[in-house]
């Protein structure tokens, strides 16, 4: 025990344990107006509340309103942006990430909160992540209302940080989407996706230092250096999925059945979680070329193509499963949209027992029994 004759220990604060929570008001102030600007009437109480509050009134006019959920990370492609030092593209990777699992079912995204924790707060670098996010959101149509900032000294280098976000959306029970809707006949519309996106960076990561490929190296095949490519953000397309399934609605004969976010697992796998038993979906690979950065890690790590379907988007970062006589109709929709899409294949009856063989059948995925999904072909060149 001390006692009073002995000199008093120097005092312990929490700022000279590592945290400082001026630094994190200095964040707050630089985000505060790129956050506001998603807000629309719907958000309550403004900026800064414990909790942030939204307005559900409009929900008093469906007749049987679904809530629906998502939550995710960017995973380690922040280790991308925190090599570069690059961080307002990150938030659009954690938005899309997050939203467009949402709009899978045929959900509005309604609002979103983040949450980011780092071993040191710099208020310019949190405030370039959440502008990102509230960027992202402001395209997917969605209210950032909310978030938190941790600073975990100790835990995390003073250069380290890492993201996640949570949305919740709606959907009317008879618009829902999903593999009930699917018939055999239906078309499969692939959506180009912007890059990598959001997965696949450890294996990605591993062969580019096993190349000994530095970030700033420059690449023609990208026109920019390889660090640019690899933090390019992921695409959102929760605006239009949501314009394209009420543009052709689950109602009427030309219709959208069903979405499918191209995430971890690669196409395969995500497509066979929305397709129902007993039919099987048929992805031609020649309906479209591989894009340059999926050609450089293949290469560069010979990596087996079968490992690189498991893991990468391969180009195509949503697809809608459509009826037969409405493709033509979703295709110019989205292209005028500006978002390159094309039919990639068809649904059909079950595969014969012939097909299911090998890697490029994979039935259910992520612990849903459910269709399967078929690769044929090669690769355009």
């Amino acid at each position: 025990m001390t006692n009073a004759s002995q000199e008093s220990p120097t005092a312990i604060t929490y700022a000279s344990a590592g945290v400082d929570t001026e630094a994190g008001d200095r964040a707050v102030e630089l985000m505060k107006e790129a956050v506001k600007a998603t807000h629309g009437p719907s958000v309550v109480g403004g900026f800064g509340g414990f909790a942030g509050l939204y307005d559900v009134s409009k929900l008093l006019s469906y007749k049987k309103p679904y809530l629906a959920t998502s939550t995710d990370g960017v995973g380690t492609k922040v280790a991308i942006a925190q090599a570069m030092d690059i961080h307002d593209t990150i938030g659009y990777d954690l938005v899309g990430m997050v939203v467009d699992d949402i709009v899978v079912v045929g959900a509005e995204p309604l609002f979103m909160t983040d949450y980011i924790a780092t071993g040191k707060v710099v208020p310019e670098r949190i405030a370039d992540i959440v502008r990102g996010i509230a960027g992202a959101c402001k395209v997917a149509g969605t209210a950032l209302v909310g978030g938190e900032t941790a600073e975990h000294p100790g835990l995390l280098a003073p250069d380290e940080y890492d993201v996640a976000g949570a949305c919740t959306g709606v959907v009317e029970a008879d618009l829902l989407l999903g593999p009930e809707r699917v018939r055999a006949g239906d078309v499969i519309i692939g959506m180009a996706s912007s890059g990598l996106h959001s997965n696949g960076y450890s294996l990605v990561r591993r062969v580019i230092n096993h190349a000994g490929w530095a970030l700033d190296r420059q690449v023609s095949e990208f026109g920019r250096t390889l660090g640019e490519e690899l933090l390019e953000p992921t695409r959102v397309y929760a605006a239009d999925c949501l314009d394209l399934a009420r543009f052709l609605p689950v109602t009427a004969e030309k219709a959208v059945h069903g979405f499918s976010h191209v995430t971890g697992g690669g196409l395969a796998a995500n497509l066979a979680r929305v397709l129902p038993q007993g039919l099987v979906g048929t992805v031609d690979r020649s309906t479209w070329s591989l894009p340059a950065i999926f050609t450089l890690v293949s290469q560069l790590g010979n990596v087996p193509l079968a490992d690189l379907e498991r893991t990468l988007n391969l180009g195509v970062g949503m697809v809608a499963v459509v009826s037969a006589d409405a493709a033509d109709s979703a295709l110019a929709r989205l292209n005028s949209r500006g978002l390159p899409s094309w039919v990639m294949g068809t649904v059909t009856a079950e595969a014969s027992e012939a097909d299911r063989s090998g890697t490029d059948y994979t039935q259910g995925a992520k612990g849903v029994d459910g269709g399967a999904v078929r690769l044929v072909g090669s690769y355009a060149v």
